[in-house]
C-alpha cells in the first residue's frame, strides 16, 4: 500500500516540522513527506529537511507581484510532487480560497492559542494582553476563514502571573509537538469525520 504524500509549509525554525518527521520516523503513523516549502529563503526548516533527505524548495513570496502568482507556483510544485495532503507548521501567508478549494479538508494547520480565541499572527501577545489564565495550541482543519476551520483537538497550558511572550510560546510549542502528530495520524488514518462544525472520532 501506498504511503500517503504530504507537503510541509512552514516559515521558521520548523520546530513543529521536526515532531512530524519524529513520528514518522518512531512509526506513529505512516506517510512521507513529499516536499518541504517555505516563503522565506532563511527559514530554518529548509536545514531540518536537508538534515532528514527531505526535499525542500524556498517559494519566495517577496519574488512574486501578487498572490495569485505565489500561490500558483505554489500549487505547481505540490502536483508535481505529487502532494495529497498539506501540513502548515507555522506558515505565516492566509492562503486564497482559490488554493484552499484544491485541497479541500485536506489542509491541516497548527495555532498556537486555543481557538476560536485569539486567531491571527499574534496569538501570545493576545493573550497576555487580554489576561487570560489558560493559554494552548488548537490542531484544526483549513477552511476559506482564518483560523477558523473546524476543530480537531487542542491542549491547554496555565499562563503565568509572570510569563513573556517567549516563555509563553515554548510552553504552547511543548504542546504543538504533542498534539500536531497526534491529530495528523488520527487523519491519515481515516479516523475522522467533518460534520459542520465539528470534527468526530470515528468508533
Amino acid at each position: 500500500m501506498n504511503k500517503p504524500i504530504l507537503a510541509v509549509l512552514a516559515s521558521g525554525r520548523g520546530t513543529n516540522l521536526q515532531s512530524i518527521i519524529d513520528a514518522i520516523n518512531r512509526g506513529q503513523f505512516s506517510a512521507e513527506i513529499g516536499i518541504v516549502l517555505t516563503d522565506k529563503p532563511h527559514a530554518g526548516a529548509l536545514e531540518r529537511a536537508a538534515k532528514a533527505g527531505i526535499p525542500s524548495l524556498c517559494i519566495d513570496r517577496s519574488k512574486y507581484n501578487t498572490k495569485e502568482a505565489f500561490e500558483k507556483e505554489l500549487l505547481s510544485v505540490l502536483k508535481d510532487y505529487k502532494v495529497e495532503h498539506i501540513l502548515l507548521a507555522g506558515f505565516m501567508r492566509i492562503l486564497s480560497p482559490l488554493f484552499i478549494r484544491e485541497y479541500k479538508n485536506r489542509i491541516l494547520n497548527i495555532h498556537p492559542a486555543l481557538l476560536p480565541a485569539f486567531t491571527g499572527a499574534h496569538a501570545h501577545r493576545d493573550v497576555l494582553a487580554y489576561g487570560v489564565k489558560i493559554s494552548g495550541c488548537t490542531v484544526h482543519f483549513v477552511d476559506e476563514g482564518t483560523d477558523s476551520g473546524p476543530i480537531i483537538i487542542q491542549a491547554a497550558v496555565p499562563v503565568l502571573d509572570n510569563d513573556t511572550e517567549e516563555s509563553l510560546a515554548e510552553r504552547v510549542l511543548q504542546q504543538e509537538h504533542i498534539i500536531y502528530p497526534r491529530a495528523v495520524g488520527l487523519y491519515l488514518n481515516g479516523s475522522l469525520e467533518i460534520k459542520g462544525r465539528k470534527v468526530l472520532l470515528k468508533e
